[in-house]
This record gives C-alpha cells, structure tokens and sequence, in this order.
C-alpha cells in the first residue's frame, strides 16, 4: 500500500539537477519540506489530510531523498538555504502556483524560514515544526542544546572527515538521529525510504554541507534580514518533550523576527508530523483557513 494515496510524482528541473516530490488533492496550495535526515516520506501521515481540502506538494529538498545532490563548493553556497529555498520556488512554479502556504519541518522549517523572507510575495502562511531561527539557536547554545544536537557541530567539521567517519556505517548514521524518538514510531516504509535517499555517499556529503551551510553563509543571510520581520502569519509548534523545547522560547524567538507568531507545544518528541499527526493537524487546518 502506497504511503500517500492519491498522490503522483513530481519532476522539477533546477540548475543542479531534479527536484523529486509528489503531488495530491486539490484546493489552495500547500508545500511541505522535510527534515534531516529524512525525505517527503515523513508526511505519511499528515499530508493525506491535507490533501482533502488543499493542493499537497511533497517536495525532497537540495541533498536528500531523491532529488538532486550536487558536490559542495568552499563557501557551501550551494547548500545555502537560500538555493535550497529557490529550488522550492521552483518547483512550484512548474506547478502553477506563485503563491502559497508553507510547512516545514527541522531542516525543512530552516528552508521555509528562508523562502518567505527571500519570496515574501509567495508565501501567503508559514507553519515551523520544532524549530526556533537557526541564528538564534546558534547564539543561545548551551550545554544541553549541544550534548544534545551533538550532529549540528559534528557535521561543520571539514571535510572529509565526517563523511568518512559517517560513510563507515551510513545506515547505522540514519538509525541513530531517528532514535531519539524511538523507532517504533516510523512506519517501515517511510524508515526504509530515508535510509535508501540518504544512506550514500552522495547524500552524506549533502547533509554534511547542510550543516556547513547552517553554520557559515545562512548566518549572513540571517544577520543581514534580522530587522526586517516577517508579514505572513507564523505558526510554530514543537515537541513538548523534546530539545527545542528545554532549551529555548520558540514563540518569543520567532517573535523576534515576526510580527504575527502563534503557536505551541504538542505532546510530542522531534518528529510531530510522525509522533503524533493529530495534534499538528488539530493546530494546522484552521491556522491555514485563517490565513487563507
């Protein structure tokens, strides 16, 4: 049985390669971006829902998944989430759609974060999912954020040694960050589709570079935006028993660098579409009616 029924594929062609997702429903659009180190897979159990009153786009980002994983170049540009943002924009412009709502979970929050500020006209909603601003979580780093997002400082390391060190096992890689919630959540299917979209060496460097990215060129685009807040409405929601949650305000974070930011914690670990999709739903069909 298929994990989104309903749903076909979807080829986009950028300028590093193809952006692979899926497309369902019909209504007003809705983009969803994944997190790390997963792919669109991680929407299973959200996406469905969604699809019975909006157009569902389910995209892999820059690196991931299926789509397109270019080599890094020094100043990780090309893992910036401004390109990987531009791919998004993208792909739904294939689609016919020049404006829409927009989800996106951990890495993928960080790519939506950056599309509605570097195409504002487009994004009509923002919705982040266990996230609070990648400039803000870097400056407030303490301890207990760091023993716990230990991979947000392993993979910065130059390469090519965390390739390497990750390349000895890359599913056994795949398997540890996803255990933080247990395994027992992911469906086999969508864990099977993360390991075969990343579990390679292409995809290692690519996550990699991610980070790179995160941690040198993003923060430039971030400073450089910081007074001038977000117009469209923000939702943010995170895990009430996860690490965004013990070591940062995520609504007084977003609040800094938005106007309009509602949200909350759900019970929940990291991974809420997955964890506990009724929640994140029960939040996000009349955040989106709202702002529709």
């Amino acid at each position: 049985m298929s994990l989104f029924p309903g749903f076909r594929p979807h080829t986009t062609a950028v300028a590093v390669g193809e952006i692979h997702g899926i497309v369902g429903g019909s209504g007003p659009p809705v983009l969803l971006l994944h997190g790390h180190p997963q792919t669109h897979a991680m929407w299973h159990r959200v996406a469905p829902v969604l699809a019975e009153h909006y157009t569902v786009v389910c995209a892999d980002l820059r690196g991931y998944g299926a789509s397109a994983k270019p080599k890094g170049g020094g100043d990780h540009a090309l893992y910036s989430k401004r390109a990987m943002a531009a791919d998004m924009v993208a792909v739904m412009h294939s689609l016919g759609f020049e404006r829409f709502h927009l989800i996106g979970h951990d890495r993928g929050g960080r790519v939506a974060h950056r599309l509605a500020r570097d195409h504002r006209a487009r994004v009509q909603s923002l919705t982040v999912l266990d996230i609070a601003p990648t400039l803000a979580m870097y400056e407030n780093t303490t301890r207990a954020f760091a023993e716990a997002y230990w991979h947000w400082f392993f993979l910065i390391q130059p390469e090519p040694l965390p390739e390497m060190l990750i390349s000895a096992d890359r599913a056994a890689y795949v398997h540890r960050m996803l255990g933080r919630s247990g395994h027992e959540i992911f469906d086999p299917r969508a864990l099977a589709a993360y390991i075969e979209g990343n579990a390679t060496e292409a995809g290692v460097h690519a996550m990699c570079e991610d980070y790179r990215a995160a941690n040198t060129i993003d923060l430039d685009h971030d400073r450089a935006d910081l007074a001038d807040k977000l117009q469209m409405p923000v939702l943010a929601l995170w895990g009430a028993t996860g690490v965004v949650n013990r070591c940062f305000d995520p609504i007084a974070l977003w609040r800094d660098v938005a106007i309009s930011v509602t949200g909350h914690a759900v019970p929940s670990g990291h991974y809420l579409a997955e964890e506990n999709p009724q929640a994140v739903l029960a939040a996000v069909l009349p955040f989106l009616r709202a702002a529709s």
